[in-house]
């Protein structure tokens, strides 16, 4: 039994750590639901941070499928160059349902972590995955959080990013699944720049 707790404590101090792939940390969080797939990674372009995002959600369906959660885009700015406003989208993979949100900025400054807010596996029930996110502004340590839905329970708050802000995502989808039980997008990764 107390092997189990030492394992179980190793298991959960890996899943905060960072994953460094391609010269980038990358930021996760421990409580994504597993469906479906990776999506493409997709990154601000050089030079560019995220300071906002919106999200694709999809309303409850009363008695029909729920999928909640389908997209996240971040909208990345050039803190050298931002005078006009100017900014560029990313997005990974995104679900069909849903319309998106309204940006959501952090105002000066850039997203630096995150925690997702996921429903657990429902047995016979609707499941959802994920359905909603938070992140926290880099300087302010400001949260904001998503125009989602309130199914599952709130996780861990990831680690931030150790220098400047989050420039990228990856995200896993599970595609439509027909007569099946859809959950759209179940976790992401978000990956800093310095």
């Amino acid at each position: 039994m107390r092997q189990l707790g030492l394992i179980i404590s190793h298991l959960f101090l890996l899943s905060w750590m960072p994953w460094v792939t391609g010269g980038n940390v990358q930021l996760t969080v421990g409580n994504g639901a597993e469906w479906g797939e990776w999506g493409q990674i997709d990154m601000c372009p050089e030079g560019h941070y995220a300071s906002g995002f919106s999200l694709k959600v999809e309303d409850s369906q009363g008695g029909g499928d729920d999928t909640a959660l389908n997209g996240i885009r971040l909208y990345c700015v050039d803190p050298n160059n931002n005078v006009n406003g100017d900014y560029a989208t990313v997005e990974s993979s995104v679900g069909r349902w849903g319309e998106w949100t309204p940006v959501k900025w952090c105002v000066s400054q850039f997203l630096a972590s995150f925690m997702l807010r996921v429903e657990p596996l429902q047995g016979w029930g609707d499941d959802t995955g994920a359905n909603n996110i938070k992140f926290n502004c880099s300087r302010s340590g400001a949260e904001l959080e998503g125009d989602g839905m309130e199914w599952g329970s709130w996780g861990n708050w990831s680690i931030k990013c150790p220098e400047d802000a989050i420039c990228g995502l990856q995200t896993l989808l599970e595609p439509p699944q027909g007569t099946g039980d859809d959950t759209a997008l179940n976790d992401v990764r978000f990956f800093c720049c310095n």
